[in-house]
């Protein structure tokens, strides 16, 4: 009986561990929304020095394209009109965040690096 509960126990602890290991390696991925905007972020703010507020907004703005994106542009299952219209729509959401929420220089800055 004393060993029977050792390699329970043991069968715990190893499942418990092996789930640990994979909630780990989801946060790491690359290809998540998140990480993505937090890379573009930082890459934008080197030239354009965000406000801490600038920074959340903008990283809110960042992984709400993301994520539109991902789902009604980059989808197998939408046709190329929809997607070129749905492309439009979440840039044009997208430049209406950046102009609300960056200076007029930043702005300028911002579009002239854009284009």
């Amino acid at each position: 009986m004393k060993k029977f509960l050792s390699v329970v126990a043991f069968a715990f602890i190893i499942a418990l561990g092996g789930q640990t290991m994979q909630a780990q390696s989801l946060s790491q991925d690359g290809s998540r929304p998140e990480a993505i905007a937090k890379t573009q972020l930082a890459e934008l703010n080197k030239s354009l020095d965000f406000t801490a507020d600038q920074e959340r907004t903008l990283f809110r703005a960042f992984v709400q394209k993301e994520v539109n994106y991902k789902r009604y542009v980059n989808n197998a299952k939408i046709s190329e009109v929809d997607a070129k219209a749905n492309k439009a729509k979440y840039d044009a959401a997208f430049d209406h965040a950046m102009r609300k929420t960056l200076t007029d220089a930043q702005y300028s800055k911002w579009a002239a690096m854009n284009k």
